[in-house]
């Protein structure tokens, strides 16, 4: 899950799986895989950013849990 800002300024986690297609014109408008529109604060880049980092933790804590029980064994 990612945090991002609705344009009224309240704050809102998004599961970052459901994101389709992200677009900025100017307003960043997220199109989600069920058809739903979010517009946010953040700069496309943003979302993008904070994507890959969710993921890139994600990935890093399933390694480290894969070796951690390497070691155990």
């Amino acid at each position: 899950m990612i945090i991002l800002t609705k344009l009224n300024g309240e704050k809102f986690a998004l599961n970052n799986d459901l994101i389709e297609t992200i677009t900025e014109n100017p307003d960043t408008t997220i199109l989600l895989t069920n058809g739903k529109h979010l517009l946010v604060r953040e700069r496309m880049e943003e979302v993008i950013e904070k994507t890959a980092a969710f993921r890139r933790k994600t990935f890093t804590d399933l390694l480290d849990g894969i070796r951690r029980q390497d070691s155990e064994e």
